[in-house]
């Protein structure tokens, strides 16, 4: 196919395909522990890191990263101070990187253009080194939330329990929430700082919607994220449409067909399917 005949292209789908795995694989822990909108916090934090990378010469991706795992222990040591407000942590975290992002590029004002790759995902972009610490990552973060799927699973329903059963509870969440800001670093590159939090909440929505257990989710998660990059990286080739917009909105489709589907199907009388109903 044309698509594959160019290298920019297959390190897109490359990169692609992993972000498609880790994303949706770790956002099903955060929307069970009811904490989806900490992507957004981070991403945002990413912002600031991307911003210093480009301004001190390191690796845009690296630098994002150590800002996020920053921002992820900085909402932890928050929210064992805010106990009852737990969520006031999330958007302190979120206001200080908008405001720190902001800051660097105004320092920053002649890398507008390569910040501009960062902040909406960009494919052709993509080089051998953002592909090697994408591949890296990605493999780092599978292992250790597939390591960790019973721990996260139980703490995810009840955290009282538990830790009383003897899981290090504390350790696991702040483990967790590392590789949460190190599975939005790492994405960033392919959606942009804007759209990643989408990556990691919607195909997890879509997959809540269909499964009827954790693994049926956990699965249908990780095939609907896929799904998205691979069909939003062709309409961007074939269409000529902003790579993380194309992914984010097949997201967006995918999860509203699913429910249109199910709110037709609970319109039909009992005993009928859709199919069925044509007869």
């Amino acid at each position: 196919m044309e698509i594959f005949q160019y290298d920019f292209m297959q390190r897109a789908f490359a990169a692609g395909l992993i972000v498609g795995l880790i994303c949706p694989l770790v956002g099903l822990f955060v929307a069970l522990r009811r904490m989806s909108m900490i992507s957004d916090a981070l991403s945002h934090v990413c912002l600031a890191g991307v911003a210093a990378g480009l301004l001190s010469g390191i690796h845009p991706i690296l630098a994002a990263a150590a800002f996020a795992l920053s921002g992820a222990l900085c909402i932890e040591k928050l929210r064992a101070v805010f106990k009852a407000y737990s969520e006031i942590s999330i958007a302190i975290i979120l206001s200080t990187g908008i405001a720190l992002g902001a800051i660097l590029l105004d320092l920053g004002n002649g890398f507008n253009a390569s910040f501009s790759s960062y902040l909406f995902g960009s494919i052709v972009a993509i080089n051998q080194t953002d592909l090697l610490i994408i591949a890296v990552t990605g493999f780092f973060i599978l292992a250790l939330v597939l390591l960790l799927k019973k721990e996260l699973f139980y703490i995810s329903f009840d955290e009282e329990g538990a830790q009383l059963s003897g899981i290090p509870v504390k350790s696991i969440t702040i483990t967790f929430t590392a590789l949460t800001a190190l599975t939005i670093a790492t994405a960033i590159r392919v959606v942009g700082i804007l759209l990643v939090s989408s990556l990691i909440v919607l195909p997890v929505a879509a997959a809540m919607r269909l499964a009827k257990s954790f693994r049926e989710a956990m699965l249908l998660s990780v095939f609907l994220g896929e799904a998205a990059v691979i069909i939003g990286l062709f309409a961007s080739f074939y269409i000529n449409l902003a790579p993380g917009g194309a992914i984010v909105m097949t997201s967006v489709l995918i999860l509203l067909a699913i429910l249109a589907w199910q709110q037709l199907q609970n319109t039909l009388p009992k005993g009928k399917t859709v199919g069925q109903s044509k007869t």
